[in-house]
């Protein structure tokens, strides 16, 4: 549903847009939480409901929304627990976020059949009845009007939905789990959606998913508006997967301008972070494969990274690179610039939110939101982005830097780099863009099909451009990508003068070990 401006994303942006509002506007020394009961009128008012059964459902989960955004955890449903309960413990100027990064609101799901095949309407009754004789167990049966599925019997085998010649036979799954490539959606003892933890990467991709909006994520909003008004020097690294995200007249120099009008001290690009990565994976693969490790796989996709050590654990699942990814390279850069710096990470990822809890990160990313979370920020304080006048700051990555936001263009930025590090060798290279793929891709490196490769992983279909928290659709998102990456000087990261001459990040940059919060073993 990326792209399209659904209910969902409105409720979304009216939550992001109170809670910053709440976060700009109260007071300092003395905060009344209680603005949140009356915020949940604001968003739902009136007394017929507008999505939901009851309209006292739907303010009771834009409540819980609201404890996401501002960092907290949803509250217990089988006891009373105050909406303000412990919400000025996140009135703080450090990260307060704690894992699980994406959470389901349990009364918010409503308990989608999973993997069901349904008659419809089209079936003509027909004389072959082909269904019937597919069936291995005999659940299919020829009623009054249409066959007729006994679902206690049905062993959702789909061999009926293949046969049936009038397609009158439905597939109906649970949008979530389809687009979880991890398998970690499964369902609770009533049936909504419930998240396996040990399974599941952060990617997000149920969060946009799910039709009802009942997967969120927890938001840092309150805690970087807070720093910003202490006066505290708050940097927004921006990842290259921003461009045309905050609409057709929001040209980057733009976009920079408005970020600092929000009270941001400067804006630095994250693709100068992709092409220092570029460098330190480049020098890893010529080191290491094939003589050291059969392939290398890339690391600026948390999830991807992630997901790989759990397909793959042990040796194999050490073939992906321990590289910092761009975020965290880009954060370095800024706090050797600035060691009082506080670094806020915009872009389109949830996993992002994940790897900013490892401990190993924590140092150089103070925080991490959306691109979806900014817009309400701009909203909270009135500002049009296409009224700005354009920051027309020097560029700071290259074409391949920039170009990181859209799958399989990391690989060949990498590969440009082994190039001009080791003339005339040629580096094979597989991507794949679903976590689905990935495992696929992943099975064939393990049985040695693709030794000597460079192997790119993405989570989201599309690379970064196709992350949970964009707000365009991943086709246009990709052209406005590669219009922006165009206008660098510098084709490759080893032709960007920003990062050359300067070290390449080994071991002065933190290496990435995969691990997640809470899972010091990456598995």
């Amino acid at each position: 549903m990326r792209g399209i401006f659904t209910p969902i994303t409105k409720l979304r942006r009216d939550v992001f847009t109170e809670v910053a509002r709440f976060g700009y506007e109260r007071d300092l020394q003395h905060t009344d939480y209680g603005y949140f009961y009356e915020a949940s009128y604001r968003i739902i008012p009136g007394e017929r409901p507008t999505y939901r059964e009851s309209v006292f459902k739907e303010r009771a989960i834009i409540r819980e929304r609201f404890r996401l955004a501002l960092g907290m955890k949803i509250r217990d449903q089988d006891h009373y627990e105050s909406l303000t309960a412990d919400m000025q413990t996140m009135d703080s100027t450090a990260k307060q976020s704690e894992m699980p990064i994406v959470n389901v609101i349990p009364f918010a799901c409503e308990a989608c059949p999973t993997n069901t095949y349904r008659v419809s309407n089209n079936c003509r009754k027909c004389l072959a009845h082909p269904c019937t004789a597919v069936c291995p167990v005999k659940a299919i049966s020829i009623g009054e009007k249409a066959a007729v599925i006994d679902e206690a019997k049905c062993i959702r085998c789909g061999r009926c939905f293949e046969a049936c010649p009038y397609h009158a036979i439905l597939h109906f799954g649970r949008p979530c789990a389809e687009a979880c490539g991890a398998n970690a959606i499964g369902s609770d003892e009533l049936g909504r959606c419930k998240i396996d933890r040990e399974k599941c990467v952060s990617c997000g991709l149920c969060i946009v998913s799910c039709p009802f909006g009942a997967i969120a994520d927890k938001s840092e909003i309150f805690q970087i508006i807070t720093a910003i008004r202490n006066g505290e020097d708050v940097y927004a690294a921006i990842a290259p997967a921003f461009v045309g995200q905050f609409g057709p007249l929001a040209t980057p120099a733009k976009v920079f301008s408005a970020l600092k009008a929000l009270g941001f001290k400067d804006v630095i690009e994250v693709g100068m972070g992709a092409d220092l990565s570029s460098r330190h994976e480049a020098r890893l693969f010529v080191d290491n494969v094939p003589a050291k490790q059969p392939f290398l796989g890339t690391s600026c996709c948390p999830s991807w990274e992630a997901f790989a050590r759990k397909v793959l654990p042990g040796d194999t699942g050490r073939c992906i690179s321990s590289s910092s990814t761009p975020m965290v390279a880009t954060g370095q850069r800024i706090k050797q610039d600035n060691p009082k710096a506080k670094v806020v990470f915009i872009g389109p990822c949830v996993a992002k939110k994940m790897e900013g809890l490892e401990e190993d990160v924590k140092p150089y990313i103070d925080f991490v939101m959306t691109f979806e979370e900014v817009m309400g920020m701009f909203a909270a304080k009135h500002i049009e982005i296409s009224d700005m006048t354009e920051d027309n700051k020097a560029a700071e990555a290259s074409h391949d830097g920039r170009h990181y936001a859209v799958a399989s263009s990391v690989a060949p930025a990498i590969a440009a780099c082994i190039k001009e590090m080791e003339p005339g060798r040629e580096v094979q290279i597989a991507h794949a863009d679903s976590l689905a793929d990935c495992k696929k891709m992943l099975l064939l490196a393990k049985a040695g099909k693709y030794n000597g490769y460079l192997l790119e992983g993405m989570a989201c279909p599309g690379g970064c451009v196709g992350g949970p928290g964009t707000l365009m659709p991943i086709a246009k998102a990709g052209m406005a990508v590669d219009k922006f990456a165009k206008t660098s000087p510098w084709e490759h990261a080893d032709q960007n003068p920003v990062v050359q001459g300067k070290p390449i990040p080994g071991e002065p940059l933190p290496t990435h070990a995969g691990t997640q919060p809470g899972n010091p073993q990456g598995v």
